[in-house]
């Protein structure tokens, strides 16, 4: 363990010397109603933490709950975001576990109630120094009255409310002065009242409150703290996954404002602070694409349904509100925002991260065991290679053609566990290999072309890239691959079984780094206006493996570093003329034949040959293989994952 590491174990944001990662203390968790205590595993230790849970309905018009650690669960009650009253008698939730937390059976899921099956979120913030605490007391109306926190940091958003009798949801951001204030269950633009903070800032320690609404003597109260870019977390303990901050509306919804966060969002919150508006809540798990389509909002002021409005476009760096509604993008128009970073441990394992299936006649319809980010659906019987992705949703790609995007209601990424919930891909006939994003392994980015040679394009990865495929979405044009083995001038395509060629204007010769790529002038990769989605892979030591190998005619044997062998083989002769040939083993790696399908082509699989044989550490091409695949001197690329 690193010095940094342990220096952040013993400062109390981590157990038993481990990092804390913003997995470990925030989720976003989709689930249907019914009839039984459910325990929702999102790998969140509530029970010796404590935190929060926040739960509302996709489908119908009721109240958002909340029921916390430090009173509520207890007391067998929660209270709505969208409502003054008085907290509410459960049960919702049962118990708060140590990965998770169980939903008890009365609470809209008995079959008598109209919202049995239906769709609910679930969001949950774990008490965690630097990211989120919950603080309770009892007010004694005595302006400058302190409150104790556990924040570990200044916080820059405080939600505070009355749990004994009615009340507003009082709201301070540090974006505003401590004589101001905003209502979480209102519209309501920004308040002022020195009597509800005492004009005062919170510090590290504490928070101050007046003797107004918010101190009321002898009344209950709850409040919810949030941190602002205050480190504690990744490998060594200084990166951020929360920031608390503001943007100023510009109206366009072609260039909208950009928000620096310094990561990636994963979940937003966003209010006007100089109007009216509602508040909106969006995450990447209900959906909160890149680009063109609407993100689904929910509103904690209101009960109301969620709807797809208002674009909030995530970048490797923060967000940009591309969108001319005035609830989001007034010209002028002030807001505010609590962002909170995309997941971004390191996968110990292969199947944390890739699953390969066949169609099932269920929802989704192909089923990973994870979130997926990107999945390529073909048909063994012969069909395109459908390629669809999480920050584009919606929509497809083909991998042997050149075609642009193309809309697509069904492909949707709403799910824990897959993809897709259209019946035509239920066949047990297709098969799906899916993958999710996560730091050393796999990162996808969604970015528009400027035209100009040294346009940068940042990632998430962790780590130069080895692997990059990019495809316009706008434009018809090829699939573009760079491979860490050809020079930083070389590419090949995807979408042809053509070999590989050079020139500056597609790298601009620079090789990518462990923070960007480099893009050349060339329209198939930086067409100014035109955009794009990058899917980038890199060796991560047990996972996957990039590299390259040369062909002898005889057995060869590739070692990829792992321990039972590979469950993904995609290999591309570069030197010649050869197709794109995907393995895997839920169709089979074994020592007999192994089916095979083409990224480049429609055909049908092939079942009839044998020319790869598993191996432990990798994986054997054989001697039986064709010049395409082991060709005596020929050169070949290949991405495998255990």
């Amino acid at each position: 363990m690193s010095l940094s590491k342990a220096l952040t174990a013993a400062a109390g944001n981590a157990g038993a010397g481990e990092s804390l990662y913003v997995e470990d203390v925030f989720s976003t968790y989709l689930y249907t109603g019914n009839d039984t205590d459910t325990n929702i595993v999102n790998g969140i230790n509530l029970a010796d933490e404590g935190g929060l849970v926040w739960i509302k309905s996709r489908q119908a018009a009721e109240g958002h709950r909340l029921i916390d650690s430090e009173w509520s669960l207890s007391a067998n009650k929660y209270i709505d975001s969208s409502s003054t009253s008085a907290p509410f008698s459960g049960p919702v939730v049962n118990t708060f576990n140590t990965d998770g937390f169980q939903l008890d059976s009365n609470w809209y899921g008995n079959s008598s109630d109209p919202q049995y099956g239906g769709d609910f979120v679930s969001w949950t913030f774990r008490k965690a120094e630097k990211f989120f605490d919950v603080v309770t007391y009892t007010g004694n109306g005595v302006a400058g009255r302190e409150i104790a926190h556990n924040l570990g940091s200044t916080p820059a958003c405080m939600i505070i409310k009355r749990t004994d009798s009615t009340g507003d949801w009082w709201t301070y951001h540090s974006s505003l002065t401590t004589a101001q204030y905003l209502r979480l269950n209102t519209t309501g633009s920004v308040g002022s009242s020195a009597a509800i903070w005492n004009d005062t800032a919170p510090t590290d320690s504490v928070f101050s409150l007046g003797d107004s609404v918010a101190n009321t003597s002898g009344g209950s109260f709850v409040a919810y703290l949030f941190a602002s870019d205050a480190g504690g977390f990744g490998d060594d303990g200084d990166e951020s996954i929360i920031k608390c901050g503001s943007y100023t509306g510009n109206g366009s919804n072609t260039n909208g404002p950009v928000v620096n966060l310094g990561f990636e969002p994963q979940w937003l919150l966003v209010k006007s602070t100089s109007n009216a508006y509602d508040w909106m809540v969006v995450d990447t798990m209900r959906g909160m694409p890149a680009y063109d389509v609407f993100s689904n909002t929910l509103r904690p002021n209101t009960s109301v349904a969620e709807a797809a409005s208002h674009r909030f476009n995530p970048s490797a760096t923060g967000f940009q509100v591309n969108d001319d509604n005035g609830l989001v993008n007034a010209s002028g128009g002030n807001y505010i925002y609590i962002a909170i970073r995309r997941p971004m441990k390191t996968p110990e394992s292969g199947t944390e991260v890739f699953a390969v299936a066949s169609g099932v006649s269920s929802t989704p319809t192909q089923v990973s065991g994870f979130p997926v980010d990107f999945g390529i659906v073909k048909r063994t019987i012969g069909s395109s290679g459908y390629a669809f992705t999480r920050l584009l949703q919606k929509t497809y790609l083909v991998t042997e053609t050149t075609a642009a995007e193309v809309a697509f209601a069904d492909a949707t990424f709403d799910h824990m566990n897959g993809i897709l919930t259209n019946p035509s891909f239920s066949a047990n006939t297709y098969y799906s290999w899916m993958f999710k994003r996560a730091t050393g392994f796999f990162d996808v980015v969604a970015y528009t072309g400027n035209g100009s040679a040294g346009h940068t394009i940042d990632h998430n990865l962790g780590v130069a890239p080895e692997l990059i495929i990019v495809k316009s979405r706008s434009s018809t044009l090829h699939w573009f691959v760079y491979h860490s083995s050809l020079t930083s001038n070389g590419a090949i395509l995807l979408s042809q079984d053509g070999p590989s060629f050079t020139g500056t204007t597609y790298w601009n010769d620079t090789d990518p780094t462990d923070t960007d790529f480099t893009l050349g002038t060339s329209a198939n990769v930086n067409g100014s206006g035109n955009t794009y989605i990058a899917y980038l892979f890199a060796t991560l030591a047990g996972v996957s493996k990039v590299g390259s190998y040369t062909g002898t005619g005889s057995n060869v044997d590739v070692d990829c570093g792992f321990s039972a062998g590979a469950r993904f083989i995609l290999i591309k002769r570069t030197d010649s003329t050869g197709d794109w040939y995907v393995w895997d083993s839920e169709r089979g790696i074994v020592a007999g034949n192994d089916p095979y399908l083409l990224l480049n082509s429609t055909a049908a699989e092939v079942t009839s040959t044998d020319y790869i044989d598993p191996l432990a550490s990798g994986f054997t091409v054989t001697s039986s293989a064709p010049a395409a695949l082991n060709a005596s001197g020929g050169t070949y690329i290949f991405l495998a994952i255990a």
